[in-house]
């Protein structure tokens, strides 16, 4: 920092170094010579002049509107004309006006759909982008099609599986958080691949090491960017994540091995309810948890307890786990098998319905196939299909 002026630190935020103008104007011309200023420059930085339209951001709509109100007005035009180095101005007495200049800026903004705090004007919004936002997020805009997209969409398409599967999750961006080559985020609504990272380099303005990443879409485009930019657009997009990477290893063994410590057990239970929901199909209907304790001690007051339908049940299936974390495991399972989960509600001793979510129309097969997938770590290539009750691979698909 030592290095920076405070010039410098004034343009990094997006302030003007510029001294304030002083003179006889009124509030209402100041306002509006310091509006024509930011149009001037919107189309000295553009080329054009600032247009409607949803698909532009909410200042270009918002200099568009301020344009049309100053065209519309001859007082307004006389003020700004030594300004117009663009010829704005050019055509504006034949140009309506639909009454713009009876509204400020803050009206403006909200005839436009902004968010805006009564007392608040165009320099201090709290819910619009300031310019500094706007330039970071054109540094992530700037996309074009990837030309080797069949290289990158299986790998999108393993990453949904895995999060749909509970293998990978995604959790918020830290601040001050990495990126690195390899990872995955969520930016915007969609994924993104960071697939290469370049030599570090020097930003010329505050001295801070910074790369340059080229970055994928699931979409099918792909944006040049800065490191930092990236991280920018993260910290600014609350529904923002990154995508962990998935535990690397086997998840379990059958028995221990060397080092391994005994970590809890897979339990699969059928129920002896005779609920006529329930009983007809009892074969195919599974209840499918993990525990760290022994399971026999954990099913024993079955009867009273609406995990287990309020009734007996019968242990059909076992499976040890070592080094594994159980409730991980449990959310893995839950979520391949989402599609069958049974919908059914049994009343309490009180006459309450509860609705257990812990049991699937599942044949015990394909649940042991569906374990030895997730032994081998091949459980992200299958879905499960309800209708065929069977896994289906899904690789490549």
């Amino acid at each position: 920092m030592a290095d920076l002026t405070d010039d410098d630190i004034l343009d990094e935020l997006g302030l003007s170094t510029e001294p304030e103008k002083k003179g006889g104007r009124s509030h209402e011309e100041a306002r509006i010579i310091a509006g024509f200023e930011e149009i001037v420059r919107f189309a000295g930085e553009h080329g054009r002049a600032p247009a409607h339209g949803e698909d532009k951001d909410i200042f270009e709509r918002l200099y568009a509107v301020r344009l049309d109100r100053i065209r519309g007005n001859a007082a307004y035009r006389g003020l700004v004309a030594d300004l117009d180095t663009h010829g704005l101005l050019a055509g504006a007495a034949d140009i309506a006006t639909d009454n713009t200049d009876q509204l400020d800026d803050d009206a403006l903004l909200e005839e436009l759909g902004a968010d805006v705090d009564g007392d608040t004007d165009i320099s201090t919004l709290t819910h619009v982008k300031p310019r500094a936002a706007v330039r970071a997020a054109e540094d992530i805009g700037d996309r074009t099609p990837c030309p080797d997209f069949d290289r990158f969409k299986p790998l999108f398409a393993a990453v949904r599986s895995n999060l749909d599967a509970g293998v990978r999750e995604a959790r918020p961006f830290a601040k001050d958080a990495s990126i690195d080559k390899g990872e995955f985020f969520i930016l915007g609504g969609q994924i993104v691949y960071v697939a290469e990272q370049g030599d570090d380099e020097l930003r010329t303005k505050n001295k801070v090491p910074d790369s340059r990443l080229r970055v994928i879409y699931d979409n099918g485009t792909e944006g040049d960017i800065l490191m930092r930019s990236l991280q920018r657009a993260l910290h600014k997009d609350d529904a923002a994540r990154r995508i962990t990477d998935p535990d690397a290893g086997p998840l379990f063994g059958n028995v221990a091995d060397g080092g391994d410590t005994e970590s809890g057990t897979i339990y699969v239970l059928q129920s002896k309810s005779q609920h006529p929901a329930i009983a007809p199909n009892r074969q195919i209907i599974h209840k499918i948890g993990v525990t760290g304790g022994e399971v026999n001690i954990r099913v024993a007051n079955a009867n009273t307890d609406p995990t287990y339908l309020f009734a007996g049940v019968e242990v059909v299936a076992t499976y040890k786990l070592f080094n594994i974390n159980r409730s991980r495991l449990e959310h893995l399972l839950h979520r391949f098998f989402d599609a069958a989960r049974l919908d059914v509600e049994i009343p309490d001793r009180f006459g309450r319905n509860v609705r257990p979510r812990e049991w699937f129309m599942v044949p015990l097969p394909v649940i042991n196939e569906a374990v030895e997938r997730i032994r081998d770590q091949t459980i992200t290539d299958y879905s499960y299909n309800p209708v065929t009750a069977s896994l289906h691979h899904i690789r490549g698909n």
